[in-house]
């Protein structure tokens, strides 16, 4: 007997339509694409899927997510790292397409990562793994 087929779900969407509801990252533009017009110096969480593992046995997904959080200002960008940090934890016992996320759990907090494309930024990383199970 065959095992029915896993459907993955964008854990980039994923995050990204969870965190631009969030109140505490209100005016702050979040997605999994540098707009056009991006400086670095803009209120910003890019939200990038940077690996992770399919546990078959258990049938859940461990995706890891970046989020490179950008200000105008260093003291600014840590605001909304923090902001965005705390925001992820909520995405606990939340469904998305077939998915249901059961846990996210920090794997490097923010840390100051200058960025080089960008002179004027202010930008922060980190690096979250959420457990992603069939709905």
């Amino acid at each position: 007997m065959t095992e029915p087929l896993v459907i993955f779900p964008d854990v980039e969407r994923l995050v990204v339509e969870h965190l631009k509801n969030r109140p505490e990252l209100t005016g702050v533009l979040v997605d999994n694409r540098i707009p056009p017009d991006f400086d670095g110096t803009q209120k910003a969480v890019l939200v990038s899927r940077a690996g992770g593992v399919w546990v078959e046995d258990i049938h859940l997904d461990q995706p890891l997510v970046d989020l490179e959080v950008y200000g105008p200002d260093k003291p600014t960008a840590h605001t909304v790292a923090t902001a965005a940090r705390t925001a992820l934890f909520t995405v606990r016992g939340t469904t998305f397409g077939t998915a249901c996320v059961t846990d996210v759990s920090e794997v490097d907090g923010p840390r100051w990562l200058p960025d080089y494309l960008h002179a004027a930024a202010s930008r922060y990383l980190s690096t979250a793994r959420l457990s992603i199970r069939p709905a």
